[in-house]
């Protein structure tokens, strides 16, 4: 480097710290008003795509989340050290943010890299480099990326922005970890209910508190739960996959079972906790239970169905939450059980909503005591009347802290659920202002053909962002071009695995349901809106497809479902999303255009921009 260097004024920053992905740039070279982010692969001859995606995932995360980087020219550099031809092309992408795409180069030329780039953005104010290096950094990592590091001993604080605009998720952990404490101390089962809107980080805050007690030295391991199974195995393939990695690095061979075994302690399904705990009628090993997506616990009709049906027990007369409150209550000392709330997000038959939770404390366990978030009695979480009535016989505790208010998903767009709510509530003009006031760099695009959908998603992402099709699982008219909601897919491949693989979500070939992605994310999605919710200035005309033919989805539950389901999917980008609504087809019954046309013309007339 010092030969490159030589009569360049400038700072050089060597292992320059990327937390959120847990690495280290080589070099940061600061040079007048352009910051170089520089990658070196030392004796490689070729231009690896996955070496050029690092470089270019490690001067986006710094574009995103590190402040001072937001506004300043930043130009990441492939080095192959060995390579026989450089590419020296300095281009722009569409994103217009003084990204340039990445330059690959080999040592002899770096410098000249350098010296093109420099000549080719005008000299503007230098940058302080001081300033630069001190500067705050404010990630928002995807669950996947906040699971790694969690796993690997980083805190809440570390890995997630700290800003006056967002509710510091720490609080609520701090909240939560003193009702433990504080149980633990007294003797006492206490049971909490953390609620938060879409992306807020409720897993977020489960998982935190899950890895803060992974052991028992204490006598408070915790564990995570989810009925939400494509989540469940994802987490534990990501965190398997990373954990044999990051051994191999050390020099220590372990295989993917033995790390998904260790991984499986603390990340478990719901279900096959809940059948353990049937099997075994001892107290559980933890203490501390944290229950996501609680509001999609069975129903009491639904679990006994299944326990005669699927497990061949007849005697079965409990709810799932009222199960799952007795495993916890055999400690014959203390327990906690933390509920995280989603409102509006039951998406299937039996899900009983968080009042089947309460109900179960009312009839059986009036000694536990109860900490609710105050929002958990806004209409949407359906439970005023069942808390109502639980404070007719117990001390219910009311903390604000229990509750989420912003959305951390998106980085670009924390007014994304409010504005999708407004969408679905069918209130227009509240949607027009919500729109209006989503920023620029959070785009959101309709447009009538899936070829130009899927072509937008690839101009939008850089570098390893991901992106994908994804449908609701009733939408089965979307086969003629080729979308089969039916067609299996595996999640762990879809959202795991890299471009070079047709079963991942890149390749734009199978899609995700909301059943595949709720409580994930994409950076980028494309939702390809089928004939199944349809827009009428009645409301919101929901449908289902039999045999040959769209039949009217009657029960009040299942429209909400379906409801529901489009507002799991309205929720899942990170960076931005295009919405496709098919043009349909006059000579296909089940396809006909104006069971489009009007859903089209209600979103377009929101403002939402539309791509020809």
């Amino acid at each position: 480097m010092k030969e490159v260097l030589t009569e360049f004024k400038g700072e050089i920053y060597f292992e320059f710290s990327i937390p959120r992905m847990g690495r280290r740039v080589d070099v940061i070279l600061i040079i007048r008003d352009v910051i170089f982010v520089i990658e070196f692969k030392v004796g490689e001859s070729s231009y690896l795509r996955h070496d050029v995606e690092q470089v270019w995932d490690y001067s986006l995360d710094l574009k995103y989340f590190h402040e001072p980087s937001h506004n300043v020219v930043l130009v990441p550099i492939l080095v192959s050290t060995e390579a026989k031809n450089s590419f020296l092309e300095i281009s722009t992408t569409s994103h217009s943010d003084n990204l340039i795409n990445p330059i690959k180069t080999n040592k002899t030329d770096l410098r000249k890299s350098i010296e093109y780039t420099l000549e080719f953005f005008s000299e503007g104010q230098n940058i302080n480099s001081e300033e630069y290096s001190k500067g705050r950094y404010a990630p928002t990592p995807t669950i996947i990326e906040a699971a790694l590091s969690l796993y690997n001993n980083h805190s809440v604080d570390e890995i997630t922005r700290r800003d006056a605009s967002v509710k510091n998720l720490s609080d609520t952990t701090t909240v939560i970890s003193d009702l433990i404490k504080s149980s633990r101390k007294e003797n006492k089962k206490k049971i909490c209910f953390v609620t938060g809107v879409p992306g807020a980080g409720k897993t977020l805050v489960g998982l935190n508190i899950a890895t803060e007690h992974l052991d028992h030295k204490n006598n408070d391991a915790s564990v995570y739960l989810s009925g939400n199974g494509p989540l469940v195995k994802i987490l534990q393939e990501a965190l398997a996959r990373d954990r044999v990695k990051r051994e191999k690095e050390k020099g220590n061979k372990l295989t993917k079972t033995n790390a998904r075994a260790s991984v499986k302690a603390f990340i478990q399904n719901v279900h096959h906790y809940r059948d353990e705990y049937l099997r075994d009628k001892r107290a559980p090993i933890d203490h501390v239970a944290i229950f996501d997506e609680a509001q999609r616990a069975w129903t009491k009709d639904r679990t006994i169905g299944f326990m005669k049906q699927r497990k061949g027990i007849n005697n079965f007369d409990s709810s799932e939450p009222e199960f799952l409150i007795s495993c916890l209550d055999r400690h014959k000392d203390w327990a906690v059980i933390i509920c995280l709330v989603g409102g509006g997000q039951e998406i299937n038959r039996g899900e009983a909503g968080i009042s089947e939770w309460l109900k179960a404390i009312k009839v059986k366990f009036r000694d536990w005591e109860v900490c609710i978030s105050p929002n958990l009695t806004d209409s949407e979480y359906e439970a005023v009347e069942a808390i109502n009535e639980l404070q007719k016989i117990t001390k219910v505790h009311l903390k604000k802290d229990l509750h989420l208010s912003v959305s951390v998903r998106s980085f670009r767009a924390e007014n994304l659920s409010k504005f999708v709510k407004q969408l679905l509530d069918l209130d227009s003009k509240e949607a027009q202002e919500s729109l209006s006031i989503i920023p620029d760099d959070y785009p959101i695009v309709l447009t009538r053909s899936l070829k130009k959908g899927k072509e937008w998603l690839k101009e939008k992402a850089r570098g390893s962002e991901r992106y994908g099709l994804i449908v609701s699982s009733q939408a089965e008219r979307l086969k003629p071009y080729a979308v089969d909601v039916r067609s299996p897919m595996n999640p762990i491949h879809w959202f795991l695995n890299g471009k070079d693989d047709v079963r991942s979500s890149y390749y734009l070939e199978q899609v995700a349901t909301e059943f595949h992605i709720q409580g994930l994310e994409l950076d980028w999605t494309c939702i390809i809106w089928d004939g199944d919710l349809r827009y009428s200035e009645n409301g919101w005309k929901p449908y289902s497809f039999k045999g040959k033919q769209w039949q009217n989805i009657r029960k009040k539950e299942r429209q909400q479902y379906l409801i529901n389901a489009y507002r799991v999917l309205l929720t899942r980008a990170r960076q931005g999303m295009i919405i496709v609504v098919p043009k349909g087809s006059s000579k296909d019954h089940t396809r006909k255009p104006e069971f489009y046309d009007s859903t089209f013309n209600y979103l377009k007339s929101l403002g939402i921009p539309v791509l020809e």
